[in-house]
């Protein structure tokens, strides 16, 4: 399938992760022609304009009979909705895959919503992104370089699988693949939480008095720590709520974690505070040297 390219590739989402993909394909040449699927029609009308899709539509049971792969690309809240409306219209051979944050809940709408259609179906996780959204976001080489995790259910066929790797390896990713379960508690660790942090942390200087005060002084510092929470909140809320239990299992390690510096600090622990600081940034400089060696910004 790959090597010849695909005819017709259906996004449902056309933003920074939807959209880069059919940037990436099209420039690999493995794509002919990209239907756009969305709620808001100013953003499908502006990825026309920027030749992100050829087609677009807000209907996706209309446009799944002509789809060789669909990639729901939006909202993992959305997910079980657009599964529901192809259900029934794939044609047999049609690839069904995602690009969401979380993977038991999406293989748990893949059997509730397409049961007939389980073979063809490839969950996935590119680990890319940013704060931005919509059409304008996208961009080429978005995922050079990136990793993209596979959580195949057990009744994926692997010339499904492989198809949907090989598209991403176009797109210059590097696959990685992982069971639902242990996807889900690694990134309820690196990223979900660190996300749910960012939002307290900001809404907790907003909420002060002086917050304005605080933010006239706010630097890099700041803007590193807080990066992340200019993320769109209804991803995160249902990431939040998709993740679930592997996030209060991460939320609970980071209460138990914070309560520590919290009173190495009230007993003005000099010892305890350095080591503390010291063991975190050995760990942090040890994964930023491997994030460097393998070519990530």
């Amino acid at each position: 399938m790959v090597q010849q390219g695909i005819a017709t590739l259906v996004v449902v989402g056309v933003g920074l992760i939807g959209g880069s993909f059919a940037l990436s394909l099209k420039r690999a040449g493995l794509v002919g022609h990209v239907i756009g699927v969305g709620r808001t029609r100013d953003n499908l009308l502006r990825a026309l304009e920027l030749g992100v899709v050829d087609e677009i539509s807000q209907d996706l049971a209309a446009v799944a009979p002509r789809a060789d792969v669909v990639l729901l690309a939006s909202p993992v809240g959305q997910m079980g909705r657009l599964m529901q409306s192809m259900a029934g219209k794939l044609p047999a051979h049609a690839i069904v895959t995602d690009a969401g944050s979380t993977k038991s809940d999406v293989a748990a709408l893949f059997r509730q919503f397409l049961p007939d259609h389980l073979p063809r179906c490839v969950p996935a996780h590119p680990i890319a992104g940013s704060e931005l959204s919509g059409a304008a976001a996208a961009q080429y080489g978005l995922y050079e370089k990136r990793k993209v995790v596979l959580t195949p259910l057990p009744e994926t066929e692997e010339d499904a699988c492989e198809g949907i790797a090989a598209l991403w390896r176009a797109c210059g990713a590097v696959i990685h693949r992982m069971s639902p379960a242990e996807h889900d508690a690694v990134f309820a660790t690196v990223s979900h939480l660190p996300h749910l942090l960012a939002f307290a942390y900001v809404g907790m200087v907003a909420g002060k008095d002086d917050a304005q005060r605080c933010f006239d002084f706010a630097a890099t510092g700041f803007r590193d720590f807080t990066r992340i929470a200019g993320g769109h909140p209804e991803m995160w809320r249902d990431i939040s709520l998709a993740n679930r239990e592997a996030l209060l299992v991460e939320l609970e390690r980071f209460r138990q974690q914070l309560d520590t510096i919290t009173q190495q600090v009230r007993d003005s622990n000099e010892a305890g505070l350095a080591d503390s600081f010291d063991k975190a940034r050995a760990a942090r400089v040890a994964w930023h040297q491997k994030f460097l060696r393998e070519g990530q910004t």
